[in-house]
């Protein structure tokens, strides 16, 4: 065996044998129980990051571990190829998309290849194969059957240079974040999905998930929103209508002061008729963006209407006003406004000077205003007490309260001054006051009196809402699935019928400003399937969400020609074990939730969600180093360019560019990003230490769902490591074949050895297998094999002892550093490929432990070790540590006052 560990000749050996002999293909067998490992498939960007490593190295650990477990094991890998980014390439470096994204997939595919990936390559998919995405549009037309896809008229972000609609994230400042124009809020027809009709099933599924981290769980709770309120109607002042709104605070009604529409409600739209003051403030409305966030944070404007609705309980008339924080789209677009209660309503009500009315109080509050009452009676001062709130501001406002009062009094007033006066809403939930008959009522008692009259007037009613809106899913752009529909003169929309699918997406196209599909009458002039005349194409694309929503379904059976699904899907769904960041928390894993259950109700799964269990990843974090330029930005240099100064302490003092030697700022630690130029290319530490190294790394610096700071140290570590077990295994092996292992025979050493092993095999196998702490498993190996260099026993029984702990020790971490434990089972005198073994059994044999050895103490100072038998009585023990020669020295002659056993760790004699 050679001495040196030259891992890129060992790694491409085991990665050929494992092609050749088809190691990793996943068959369908009903007689064997199934372990579907799956990460989350890349993006075909060009070149593999830190992320893409540790994600798929984490699932590769889980996989191998599941195989050695005598499961039959599904880890496949695809393409997420549609998108946007492939069209701003395309646009950059004078390319079709397409061409660009099969030559990335290429690239990426040697790289995840040489990672070592225990992944059945038969399955791959692109999502940008017809053979894929007809099978989406196959979907789409059932649901739009059914009426689970719509078409509606709905506001988007528009940006008005790129011709296309834009993601809440893509509009930076009011502007394209490509384009930097000014985006337009429009109202462009789209097609919708449905996931509102299944949001009680979606949350309530939730609970059925106890293999997801409770996070992610809480998360997707939150998203789909579920509230229990009230729908309140206020009639319009001319009685032609109600304006309605939703509240979860029906409490608060009595507070309303004016109510708020959003700029594309009817309301504001009849009243900017022949006003055109208020017609630009819609359009400047229409200007700002879609998302709840920016909402939020933006400067909140308004303005009047001119029109008036009535209270529903009070018949008061209350002034309507348009609101740029009210979004159309979102409930009824109009709120019922309560500044008192309400910070947006309160920052609104402010600004224009629009009534406050408290009408929720604290108990606190309440019992401060009783004592203010109980001090001004005591002080014979005459005051209204239904009204001693606005009476005590007004006396102490016009000085009519001064110091000459008793302390008693003037210290109540001051303090209920201080809290009428709040200079911000009370939001909390409360006891009522200023209401009415609701007086004195909490929160729940309220709810109930006041939607019971509502109810009772005709004006509203308890209804419970999500704040799951339905998912747009049209894109104004080529590069996705096109949508099969055909907008028909005199049919309307119709579907494109089923022996006539797929839609395919012209591959050769030039990309410039807007789709190109819009520019290609050869591709959307067309026949309406159902009267034959002239209809054209939709020319949008589907939202590339969708694409993801179900891949995990298709490996199962990526060649089935005749279904979306068939039988082996049953098989192998659900997931059992899914691997992703936690970006993905809600968006992907609530749409890939729903799609499922989509699938489910067309009998293509019989399954209620697709993924038992998930795990999320940390992500990979790395130091930062930039100088600041002329114009205040900052310029990030690679940490490969920079030389670290660091103090005794090993922390970092400072740093220079290798480049001049002058000084750079040192910046946080951050994830890896382009932005910051903090990334290590994948592909250069592969070539310069292993693939193997990588993995070992990855795996070694942190448990999986925590960060993982990047070190170079870290790297060389787990190099010398791997080293240092091919040299063990050599220096071994090159002494022979050992002999047979006789467990009789043993000694107490061998003995001890062979416990330090099989605990560590006992160790390792609840470190990968329930905990995943791939960490302290390594750690445990690291353990052993420093234990091994010291075990000098080269005698027959020795090297048995030794040659089984050598063996377990590679069978441990194949599942982590899989390329050179394929080679060191061989080495070890196995014919068969390590990847096909299964995992070793603990020899509980090897646990019992017949003697135990005990330090020894003089006076708490270590003085010797003894070795007794584990169940020796403390005089034994006690007589053991006395006889000890080293410990005699330190007793001399001196009396022993005392000994104190601890069984089985230590002796202290006290002299």
């Amino acid at each position: 065996m050679e001495d040196i560990y030259k891992p890129q000749a060992i790694e491409q050996e085991a990665r050929d044998a494992w092609e050749t002999q088809g190691v990793f293909r996943a068959v369908e067998d009903p007689g064997r129980e199934k372990y579907y490992c799956l990460s989350m498939f890349p993006y075909p960007s060009g070149r593999l990051h830190m992320g893409h490593v540790r994600n798929y190295t984490i699932g590769d650990v889980i996989a191998r571990y599941q195989r050695m477990q005598g499961k039959n094991v599904l880890q496949p890998m695809g393409w997420d190829a549609f998108g946007l980014p492939a069209e701003n390439a395309a646009m950059q470096n004078k390319v079709a998309p397409a061409a660009w994204t099969y030559a990335n997939a290429d690239t990426m595919r040697k790289q995840l290849k040489s990672l070592g990936l225990a992944i059945d390559w038969s399955r791959e998919i692109a999502t940008c194969k017809p053979e894929y995405y007809r099978w989406e549009q196959w979907l789409f037309t059932k649901l739009f059957e059914k009426g689970l896809i719509y078409k509606k008229v709905a506001p988007v972000n528009w940006d008005p240079v790129d011709q296309t609609v834009l993601a809440n994230e893509q509009v930076i400042d009011g502007r394209g974040w490509r384009s930097g124009a000014l985006v337009e809020k429009r109202d462009i027809p789209m097609y919708f999905m449905r996931i509102t009709a299944y949001a009680e099933e979606l949350l309530a599924g939730l609970d059925q998930l106890p293999g997801w981290p409770e996070q992610v769980k809480t998360m997707q709770r939150n998203w789909i929103g579920k509230s229990h309120g009230c729908e309140v109607h206020f009639p319009y002042e001319d009685g032609s209508d109600v304006l309605k709104v939703y509240t979860t605070r029906p409490d608060t009604l009595m507070g309303a002061t004016y109510v708020a529409v959003a700029a594309e409600h009817p309301l504001a739209m009849a009243a900017a008729k022949g006003n055109p003051e208020l017609a630009e403030f819609i359009e400047e409305c229409k200007q700002g963006g879609t998302a709840e966030a920016e909402l939020a944070t933006m400067e909140k404007k308004g303005m009047a209407t001119g029109r008036f609705v009535i209270h529903p309980l009070t018949g008061e008339k209350l002034p309507v006003w348009i609101a740029n924080y009210v979004l159309w789209g979102y409930g009824e677009g109009a709120v019922m406004a309560v500044p008192a209660h309400d910070e947006r309503d309160w920052d609104f009500a402010v600004k224009y000077k629009l009534p406050v009315k408290r009408v929720v109080s604290s108990e606190q509050l309440l019992r401060d205003r009783a004592q203010a009452i109980e001090a001004l009676s005591s002080a014979a001062i005459q005051f209204d007490k239904t009204e001693i709130g606005s009476f005590s501001l007004e006396y102490i406002e016009k000085g009519l309260f001064t110091k000459a009062l008793p302390e008693n009094v003037h210290d109540a007033i001051a303090m209920l001054h201080t809290q009428i006066r709040h200079e911000s809403p009370y939001t909390e939930y409360g006891i009522l006051t200023n209401s009415g008959k609701y007086d004195g009522l909490d929160f729940q008692q309220a709810f109930d009196a006041i939607a019971a009259d509502l109810e009772a007037k005709g004006l509203g009613q308890k209804r419970t809402q999500f704040r799951l809106r339905d998912w747009g899913i049209s894109r104004q752009r080529y590069w996705g699935c096109p949508i099969p529909i055909i907008h028909c003169p005199s049919c309307g929309d119709v579907p494109v019928p089923e022996d006539q699918l797929p839609v395919v997406l012209p591959e050769d196209v030039t990309i410039d400003v807007g789709s190109p599909l819009k520019k290609m009458p050869e591709w959307y002039q067309t026949t309406c399937p159902k009267c034959g005349g002239s209809a054209e194409r939709e020319t949008d694309t589907m939202d590339t969400f969708v694409e993801s929503s179900w891949y995990y379904a298709r490996y199962a059976c990526p060649d089935s020609g005749n279904a979306m699904l068939d039988q082996r899907a049953k098989y192998w769904l659900p997931v059992d074990q899914y691997i992703g960041g936690i970006e993905h928390a809600i968006l992907h894993l609530l749409y890939a939730r729903f799609f499922h259950k989509l699938m489910r109700d067309e009998g293509l799964v019989d399954s209620d969600e697709p993924f038992a269990n998930l795990l999320t990843q940390g992500m990979v974090v790395a130091p930062t180093f930039y100088r600041e330029t002329e114009d205040g930005k900052k310029h990030h240099y690679n940490p490969a360019e920079v030389d670290v100064q660091s103090d005794e302490r090993g922390r970092p003092v400072g740093a220079l560019l290798k480049s001049d030697g002058q000084p750079v700022a040192i910046g946080g630690t951050e994830k890896m990003s382009k932005s910051k130029n903090n990334g290590v290319d994948p592909q250069a530490l592969i070539d310069r230490y292993g693939a193997d190294t990588a993995r070992l790394f990855m795996m070694f610096a942190s448990p999986p769902d925590q960060s993982l700071e990047w070190s170079d140290s870290g790297v060389e570590g787990a190099f010398r490591f791997l080293k240092r077990l091919w040299k063990q295994v050599a220096v071994h092996v090159d002494d022979g074949p050992a002999p047979q292992l006789d467990k009789v025979a043993l000694d107490e050493p061998q003995k001890a050895m062979r416990r330090q092993t099989h605990e560590t095999l006992r160790k390792v196998r609840d470190d990968i297998g329930r905990r995943y702490t791939f960490n302290t498993a390594i750690a445990a190996n690291m353990e052993l094999l420093n234990a091994l260099a010291k075990f000098d026993d080269a005698g027959d029984q020795g090297r048995a002892v030794r040659q089984e702990a050598l063996e377990l020790v590679v069978l441990m971490l194949s599942p982590i550093v899989p390329h050179i434990c394929h080679r060191l089972w061989h080495e070890l005198g196995h014919a068969e490929t390590v990847a096909t073994m299964a995992w070793p059994e603990v020899d509980e044999s090897a646990l019992v432990q017949n003697t135990v050895e005990m330090v020894v103490q003089v006076n708490g100072k270590l003085r010797g070790k003894i070795t007794v038998p584990v169940n020796a009585a403390n005089d034994a023990v006690e007589a053991a540590a006395l006889g000890d020669p080293n410990v005699q020295r330190f007793i001399e002659d001196k009396p022993v006052r005392k000994i104190i056993v601890v069984p089985r760790k230590l002796v202290n004699i006290v002299v």
